[in-house]
């Protein structure tokens, strides 16, 4: 009787929970973020471990680029379901980006959060791309005195290369770019648009030959080639 009686006293506050989550949601997708905001704020307090209304909560905190506040969002998220890896992913995204923004002292005091929240990322989905990609920027921005390494961000490009070829020449690529080496970077952003032959391809050697190698001809030529393809695709 008591269970039953429970039941009875849940599902208003169920249904409460629901409509205003979809009321909240719809200002959302009408990119009205303020008021989504307030919205979201208010099903959180009737249901503090909601991962759908804290998912949006990290969402418009993201987009309003206060990081501090998209990583008390995600790290709440982890807490909550610990098996899923892009909490994890984001968790250390969002540091990331929060570290950009403070002092140095501040930001190398986030560096072992992160890491750690990449590379739970990869435990837990070990075919997780964004989590290396992400440890291959880390390990190039970083200064060799606190952990930053050549061979550590390689480590990560050749797992890249297992999973994905293209992620794995456009990881090379990166890091040659990073140090300079731009011929062996045309090398290996020219493997991967061979493979790819998609728009982040296509832009990264178009960048290289623009802004780096200097030579508007390559780059006009390789614009001129990615069009026509565009072209032929669409018709």
């Amino acid at each position: 009787m008591k269970k039953l009686l429970f039941l009875f006293l849940m599902i208003p506050i169920f249904v409460w929970s629901q409509s205003n989550f979809e009321k909240a949601d719809k200002l959302f997708n009408s990119k009205k973020y303020e008021e989504a905001e307030i919205a979201f704020k208010a099903v959180l307090k009737s249901n503090p471990n909601d991962i759908k209304t804290l998912e949006r909560l990290a969402d418009i905190a993201a987009h309003h680029k206060n990081w501090e506040q998209t990583a008390v969002y995600y790290k709440k998220l982890k807490e909550i379901k610990p098996t899923e890896a892009d909490y994890f992913y984001k968790y250390g995204g969002s540091l990331g980006m929060l570290a950009l923004e403070a002092n140095k002292f501040k930001a190398l005091g986030m560096v072992s959060d992160m890491k750690k929240a990449f590379e739970k990322a990869i435990l837990l989905d070990p075919k997780h791309l964004p989590a290396r990609w992400a440890l291959i920027e880390l390990y190039l921005q970083l200064p060799a005195i606190v952990g930053g390494s050549e061979s550590k961000a390689l480590k990560y490009s050749h797992e890249l290369a297992r999973l994905s070829p293209v992620d794995g020449y456009m990881s090379k690529g990166r890091i040659d770019e990073y140090f300079e080496r731009y011929a062996e970077a045309e090398k290996n952003y020219i493997k991967a648009d061979e493979i790819g032959k998609s728009k982040i391809t296509f832009q990264k050697l178009y960048n290289l030959y623009l802004n780096k190698l200097k030579d508007p001809k390559k780059a006009k030529h390789l614009k001129q080639e990615f069009d026509k393809n565009n072209e032929i695709s669409k018709s």
